[in-house]
This record gives structure tokens, C-alpha cells and sequence, in this order.
């Protein structure tokens, strides 16, 4: 079965594809990704058209075979006189169907349903992973991700079953119908009208399935964002002891989840009754008019035969296709609660054939910058500041002042209403985001690490470090004090052990230095500490301080802290308030003014 690698590979699922985001409507959100796998879907299709015939003619067979037998004069002349036909029938049979049906289930199973359902997820999550801070912000992470993996295998589905089952009922609906009037046009009429019928129930029922089942996947995935969430901060549910609180919360969204989902499938179970009136309604009326063409001689047993085993195998295959279809809506609905996140306009991104950012000196300058997270609360209204190459600049200021959202315009996480952010004369919007990150260590106030190993955390900072470098950042944070003396619940000891999500089998102080190292190994040329040393007992901070200021030499380096102590030696201490630059200067001048740095300096020594 190893052969069957080479069909496998005729869709690569990481294929190069354009980076923007799929159409909003519907139709044309298909076609983007179909056009990318049209080839081995229209061989599906073509294939599925033989395999659909094959089975007609294996009823018709049915016929055939009783209607030798009758006509024969002796049994033991059967095979002599009808040889040829029964070979036929064993190579159609035999040979045939069963090549057609591999070659069917290869292009089904090994070309186009895994392949095609990864090249959907991967082009979404290239897409997603860099929409702005501001898109994840606003969604659950947990919705996003479950909309990732449920619309790639709803467009697939969908698909799949509607090529799949249509050849299905157009071959056996107009096959029937060409045979019946081949053996008499009176056998012809009830699967004629039984079509129209058939018809009149799809175009009443299902833009109403489709309706419900897009109602019931929205509600599913507000369920599912919730549970996310709540399992994602299960700690915080632990220590406010809101156990029962979340559980009616939870129990809010399950009813409702419940109740669309019953909403849903009532208009199915009103169909599957409808279409079962409608089926025995067929096989009644194609019995008794087969009874009464063969009372007067008009088709023969065989005819009989074939024809009942037709209208019954159309009757089960109709219900199949009418729960086929009833998934292909459902599915369809999942594929438009997830159209809204996959094609959401992203609202920063790089110009077209933007530069990469050289970073010579490290010189920063922020001119007229206007800023709101919200139209009615501007952060800032025209601050300018301008950080001189290794200049070592402290941001200080009233919780709330804007200094961390000062660092994310910087990183370029948010983009500023107006005015320029400018490192050596370059505008951060003229460069690619990649660049300017890569050119910018930071220790957040907010440590967060990947559910990997200590190694490949801290890797993140330098792939292409050697263990030798790592055990070094390690060492100058201290790290390696609990590091090497690690092991996880898998038996991984020191540098492979599994730090849990977000780093949760750490403490807060090991995952700060964890996050330290990580940048030390970056080794950028611009590094800034926001409450770099927030989480570290004082021997600790101490320690850090020192190898801190090791590693700035040579380096732009901002940093905030609401501790001034560990920030009074910086070259300079910008102070913020109200969005704008109140006071200047180092840290003795600044406490001789007696402004607002002062105030929060005698604070702090009381």
C-alpha cells in the first residue's frame, strides 16, 4: 500500500498561495480555496459519474438474469446459449466496479480529504497569525482555533458529500427514468412525478436547514470559546471560587447550544417523514402499475424485478441523500460562522515590497504621535520623543499614563492614528514587522511561555544557539539554580523538561528569568524592559540587575518600572502623564524639581 504515496502528494497542502483574506460571500469563499484543487476534484467528479452508472447496471443485471431464465428452453442450455452475456456481467461485476471504486476511494481518501482539509487550515492560520493584537483581543483564542479546524473540514465535507451524492441521485433519477419508458412509458410516470416531488421537498426544506444549521454552529461556537476560556483561566476560577457561577454560565450557553441544535434537527425530522410518505408512496404505485403492464402482458418478470429493486434502492439512496444533504447544510452553516474571523480585513500589515529594518545605531524618535484605543479616550495627542543611539531611557508615570501602550506603537502592535515612529531615520510603517521585531528584545511585564520544553523557550530568542550559549543566559539570570534540577510528569529532565501552558509548572519568578534568558540570547539591538524584574524576590532583582546592565552596554534600551529603584540609573527618566511628556531628566535632578516624578518617588520610601 505504499504505492498509493505517490497519489498523496498530487495536492500539497503547503503550497504558495496569495497572503490576503478570502471573499466574505459565500460562494466565492468555496471557489477561493476549490480553485486551488479544481484538477483532482473534476477527475472526482467524472469518476464518481462511472461509479454512480455501475450501480444502475447491476439492477439492470437483475432484470436481465430472470428474464434469460424464462426464456430459456432447458436449464442445462443456459450457460451455452447466453455464455457471453454472463461473462460480461462477471467482468462488470468482478473487474470493473471494483477498479472504478479504488480508483474512487484514491482520489476521495488519499488525494484530496486530508491533504485538501490541511491546505484550507494552513492558509487560515498564516492568514490569522498575523492579524493585529487588537483581532485576538477581540475573539475568544479558543473560538478562533475551533474555527480553524471545524471550517476546514466543513468546506470538505460539504464538497465532497455534494459531488459525491448528486451524481448519485441525477444518475439513478434519470437512468430510472430512461429505462422505465424503455420498458413502458406507464412504468415511467410514478418515478416522474416522485421526482418532481422530490424536488418541490428540497426547495422548501433545505434554505430553511441552512437557516437553523448556521443559527446551531454560532451558538456551538460560543460554547466552545467559553469552555476555552474557562479552562484557560481555571486558576482564576479556583481563587475566586466561582465554580457555581461558571457552571450557570456554562449551563446558559449549553441550553441555548441545546435548543438551536433541537431547532435544527425538528425541520429534519419533519422531512424524513415527509420523504418517507413520499418513497412509499413510490414503491405502492410502481407495484401496482408493474403488476398491471405485466396482467396484460405488456413487460415481462424480469422487467418486474428490476424494476422494484430500482424504485426501492432509489427510495433507501434518497433518504441517504436527504441526510447527505441535510450535513451539507449544516456544514455550510459552520462554514458561515467561521467566514467572519477567517476574512476579517487585517488592520496592520506591511506596505507592498516593504524594506527590512537595518539598525546601525539604535536611535529612536516618536513625532506628533495621536493615539485612542477608543475615539472618546485619546492615550496620547501629539508626544513627541526622541531616544538617542545607547541612550538607556526609563518611562515613568501614574498607572494608566500609556507607558506599555508607548512600547506596543514602538513594536508596531498598534498603529498610531497619526504622526511617526521612526529607529535610524526609517518610518517602522516603511518596514517589514518582521524585521522590526527581530531588531527588538523584550521582557514583558506579562511572561509567557510556549507548552514546550525550557530549551525551546528559550530558543524562541535564537534558534541557532548551541546549548553552551544557553547554559550561559541561563547562568547570568540565575536560572540555572532550579533549571537543571527540573523533571516533568513525562520523566524530561533540565533542558528538556515541559514547562506546561503559559509556563503554569513554573513559579512566576522562574518564569521571568526563563523569559530574561530568552531575550539575553536574542541579543538585539534595542531592548526594552516592561517590569522586567516585576516577579523576583529582591536577592533576585539584585542578581539580574547587575548581568541587566551587562546587557545593555552597547544598547537603546527603554524600560518601565513601578519600582524607581530599579530604574533610577538610567541615563534619563521620561515622565508621562495625561499622554504627554510632563518632565525630563535623570533621577536626581527630577527629585529636585519636586514634580510629579518626585511625588511618586516619596511614595515609594514611605
Amino acid at each position: 500500500m505504499k504505492k498509493l504515496n505517490v497519489f498523496e502528494k498530487i495536492i500539497n497542502p503547503f503550497q504558495h498561495s496569495p497572503d490576503i483574506a478570502p471573499p466574505k460571500k459565500l460562494l466565492k469563499f468555496y471557489w477561493f480555496y476549490l480553485k486551488q484543487v479544481k484538477t483532482p476534484l473534476a477527475f472526482l467528479f467524472i469518476i464518481g459519474f462511472f461509479a454512480a452508472l455501475l450501480d444502475i447496471i447491476l439492477f439492470k443485471y437483475i432484470g436481465d438474469i430472470v428474464d434469460i431464465i424464462q426464456s430459456v428452453q432447458s436449464p442445462s442450455e443456459l450457460f451455452a446459449q447466453h455464455q457471453s452475456t454472463f461473462l460480461w456481467m462477471l467482468a462488470v461485476i468482478v473487474l470493473i466496479r471494483p477498479i472504478v471504486s479504488l480508483i474512487h476511494n484514491i482520489m476521495m481518501n488519499q488525494v484530496i480529504t486530508t491533504n485538501f482539509t490541511s491546505l484550507i487550515r494552513w492558509q487560515q492560520h498564516n492568514y490569522l497569525i498575523k492579524q493585529s493584537l487588537n483581532f485576538f483581543h477581540s475573539n475568544f483564542s479558543g473560538g478562533i482555533a475551533s474555527r480553524v479546524m471545524s471550517t476546514a473540514q466543513s468546506v470538505r465535507n460539504s464538497v465532497l458529500l455534494t459531488i459525491d451524492s448528486m451524481w448519485r441521485v441525477i444518475i439513478s433519477a434519470l437512468t430510472t427514468v430512461v429505462l422505465f419508458v424503455e420498458l413502458n412509458i406507464w412504468l415511467a410516470v410514478p418515478i416522474i412525478l416522485w421526482i418532481i416531488f422530490y424536488i418541490l421537498l428540497l426547495k422548501y426544506f433545505l434554505p430553511k436547514t441552512r437557516e437553523r444549521s448556521h443559527k446551531s454552529a454560532k451558538a456551538r461556537s460560543r460554547l466552545m470559546g467559553h469552555i476555552v476560556d474557562t479552562y484557560s483561566n481555571i486558576l482564576t476560577l479556583k481563587l475566586f471560587s466561582h465554580s457555581a457561577r461558571e457552571q450557570e454560565k456554562t449551563h446558559q450557553l449549553m441550553t441555548h447550544q441545546t435548543n438551536m441544535a433541537l431547532y435544527s434537527t425538528r425541520l429534519i425530522t419533519t422531512l424524513d417523514f415527509a420523504l418517507m410518505i413520499l418513497n412509499s408512496l413510490l414503491i405502492a404505485s410502481t407495484v401496482i402499475v408493474s403488476l398491471l403492464l405485466w396482467q396484460n402482458t405488456l413487460i415481462t418478470a424480469g422487467a418486474i424485478a428490476f424494476a422494484l429493486s430500482l424504485v426501492i434502492r432509489l427510495n433507501t439512496m434518497s433518504t441517504w441523500v436527504m441526510k447527505v444533504v441535510s450535513g451539507i447544510f449544516e456544514d455550510i452553516g459552520s462554514v458561515q460562522d467561521g467566514i467572519k474571523i477567517m476574512t476579517a480585513e487585517r488592520e496592520i500589515m506591511d506596505k507592498e515590497n516593504a524594506d527590512r529594518l537595518s539598525v546601525p545605531t539604535g536611535q529612536i524618535s516618536f513625532s506628533n504621535i495621536n493615539f485612542a484605543y477608543h475615539p472618546d479616550k485619546p492615550i496620547y495627542q501629539d508626544l513627541n520623543l526622541n531616544i538617542a543611539s545607547g541612550e538607556k531611557v526609563a518611562l515613568v508615570g501614574p498607572s494608566g499614563a500609556g507607558k506599555t501602550t508607548l512600547i506596543n506603537l514602538l513594536l508596531r502592535l498598534f498603529d498610531t492614528q497619526s504622526g511617526s515612529i521612526s529607529i535610524d531615520g526609517q518610518n517602522i510603517k516603511n518596514v517589514t514587522q518582521e524585521s522590526l521585531r527581530g531588531n527588538i528584545g523584550v521582557v514583558a511585564q506579562d511572561t509567557a511561555l510556549l507548552h514546550c520544553s525550557i530549551r525551546d523557550n528559550i530558543l524562541y530568542g535564537n534558534p541557532s544557539a548551541t546549548d553552551d550559549m544557553i547554559a550561559q543566559v541561563l547562568k547570568q539570570t540565575k536560572a540555572h539554580e532550579f533549571v537543571y534540577d527540573l523533571v516533568d510528569q513525562y520523566g524530561n529532565k533540565g533542558l528538556d523538561a515541559i514547562v506546561g501552558e503559559n509556563g503554569v509548572k513554573l513559579s512566576g519568578g522562574q518564569r521571568q528569568r526563563i523569559a530574561i534568558a530568552r531575550v539575553l540570547l536574542k541579543n538585539a539591538p534595542i531592548l526594552i524592559l516592561d517590569e522586567a524584574t516585576s516577579a523576583l524576590d529582591s536577592e533576585s532583582e539584585a542578581v539580574i540587575q547587575e548581568h541587566l546592565e551587562t546587557l545593555m552596554e552597547g544598547k537603546t534600551v527603554i524600560a518601565i518600572a513601578h519600582r524607581l529603584s530599579t530604574i533610577s540609573k538610567m541615563d534619563r527618566l521620561v515622565v508621562i502623564n495625561h499622554g504627554k511628556v510632563v518632565e525630563t531628566g535623570s533621577h536626581t535632578d527630577l527629585v529636585a524639581q519636586g514634580g510629579l516624578y518626585s511625588s511618586l518617588w516619596k511614595l515609594q520610601q514611605k
